[in-house]
C-alpha cells in the first residue's frame, strides 16, 4: 500500500462525522452530570424525541428508547461534524472556529428548532440550563474542530 501519512484524506467528511459522534458522547457525559445536579431537566435530544415528534418513539419499545435518544443524539453529531469538515479548510484552520460552529449549533437549535417543535423548553428563562448547553456545545466544537493533522506526531517536523 502506498500511502502518506501526510496526505490529505480522502474523506474528511468521514473523519468529520467521527469527530461528530466522539463530541455527541462526550456531551452526553457532560449532560448526566448536569442533569444529575439539576442544571437540567431533560436533555434536548430527550425533548425533541419525546415532545417534538413523539410519534417516531413510540415506534421504540419502552425499555429501548434511552438508547434510541442516544443514538439519535450521536448521529446529530455525525451530521454536524461532516457538515463542519466541508467548511473551507481556511475557516477549519483556526482553533476558534470549531467553538464558534458549537456555539452556533446550540443557538440554531434554541432560536429555531425548539420553538418550531414547541418543546418545553424554548419558553421561559432557564439561565442555568443555557449555560450548561452553551458549555457543552462548546466543548463539542473543540473536539470536532480539532485540526485534522493533530494527532499525527511529528508529521510537520519532517519538513515533507
Amino acid at each position: 500500500m502506498n500511502w502518506k501519512a501526510d496526505a490529505p484524506p480522502r474523506h474528511p467528511w468521514f473523519r468529520g462525522a467521527l469527530r461528530g459522534v466522539v463530541g455527541a458522547m462526550a456531551m452526553s457525559g457532560m449532560r448526566q452530570v448536569a442533569v444529575g445536579v439539576g442544571a437540567i431537566e431533560r436533555t434536548p435530544p430527550d425533548a425533541v424525541l419525546r415532545e417534538g415528534v413523539p410519534r417516531l418513539l413510540e415506534s421504540v419499545p419502552e425499555h429501548r428508547r434511552t438508547a434510541a435518544v442516544e443514538l439519535a443524539h450521536w448521529g446529530y453529531g455525525a451530521t454536524a461534524g461532516a457538515a463542519f469538515a466541508l467548511l473551507p479548510a481556511r475557516l477549519r484552520r483556526s482553533r476558534l472556529t470549531g467553538p464558534v460552529y458549537g456555539v452556533a449549533a446550540w443557538g440554531l437549535f434554541e432560536a429555531g428548532v425548539a420553538p418550531l417543535l414547541g418543546l418545553a423548553h424554548a419558553h421561559g428563562s432557564r439561565p442555568r440550563e443555557r449555560w450548561a448547553l452553551l458549555i457543552d456545545h462548546v466543548f463539542f466544537g473543540i473536539v470536532v474542530g480539532a485540526p485534522p493533522e493533530a494527532g499525527v506526531a511529528g508529521s510537520s517536523a519532517r519538513g515533507g
